[in-house]
């Protein structure tokens, strides 16, 4: 049994390691041809023969990554918070006041989760323009203030609180905004951090609402700094793949930081 055992475990083993090298692969290609030269780019050596940094260099001086970078940290974090902020109060609500009226307004939402976010751009533009907020960063966190997914997963989590500790709070005088901050939101911390981090990655990585609202690089996110080393004439890999791994590294940073709960937000979502 014990040979077994260790036979199972070392082919376990052995697939998850080729897995982990097929998913790093794409990584280590990217920061390779970041590292060449222009003659260079199309080889299939492993690591490049004359490794230059002129592909960082060239990015950091001709297009403005670092306040690209800046604005979508700045759409990341608001959109992140605005969200949690406006999905722990719709949760609560859906939670606490329950009868048909509240069943059918979930359902509901439950839905518009389900319909694809290109079917409400064209709508969504319009409200942007008309309200004047075309290419300005408000434009990229107000129209994505609330979520629906993210609704979702925090009624589950409160759907699991005790009544009996909200009911004597309520007893003990205690208001609906008191509740939440004092003793939900304690409670629920693990929940809300997974959550905070899979907001936080979505919108970091997103790509065409910003190309659809934003004109000037000012306002620009790092997305859209990628796609301006895509043109007509060619792609310039070189400073795509460098631009690239610059837009990748606070990502992974963040994943180093907080690995153990990067992996626990995946668990709590059902995603794998």
């Amino acid at each position: 049994m014990r040979i077994e055992s260790r036979a199972a475990a070392l082919r376990s083993h052995t697939l998850l390691t080729v897995l982990s090298l097929l998913s790093v692969l794409p990584l280590y290609w990217m920061l390779v041809t970041a590292l060449r030269a222009p003659n260079e780019i199309f080889s299939t050596t492993p690591w490049p023969q004359n490794p230059s940094l002129d592909n960082f260099a060239y990015i950091l001086g001709g297009v403005p990554i670092l306040r690209m970078l800046w604005n979508t940290a700045i759409v990341a974090t608001l959109t992140t918070i605005a969200q949690l902020i406006t999905a722990l109060l719709a949760a609560y609500a859906f939670a606490r006041w329950k009868n048909k009226w509240s069943q059918a307004l979930f359902a509901l939402l439950t839905v518009t989760w389900l319909i694809p976010a290109q079917v409400v751009m064209v709508p969504g533009y319009l409200l942007v323009t008309r309200f004047d907020m075309l290419d300005t960063l408000a434009a990229l966190v107000v129209p994505h203030a609330a979520s629906a997914f993210a609704i979702i997963m925090l009624y589950q989590a409160l759907r699991a609180f005790p009544d009996e500790l909200i009911e004597a709070a309520v007893i003990d005088g205690a208001g609906h905004l008191r509740i939440l901050r004092s003793l939900i939101v304690p409670n629920l911390k693990p929940a809300l951090a997974s959550l905070a981090i899979l907001l936080f990655i979505t919108s970091w990585n997103d790509y065409f609402w910003p190309l659809l609202v934003t004109r000037s690089q000012d306002s620009a996110v790092i997305q859209i700094g990628l796609q301006m080393f895509m043109t007509q004439e060619g792609n310039q890999w070189g400073p795509l793949m460098a631009a690239a791994s610059v837009a990748s590294l606070p990502l992974l940073a963040l994943y180093v930081v907080l690995q153990k709960q990067i992996v626990d937000s995946f668990l709590r979502s059902g995603l794998k």
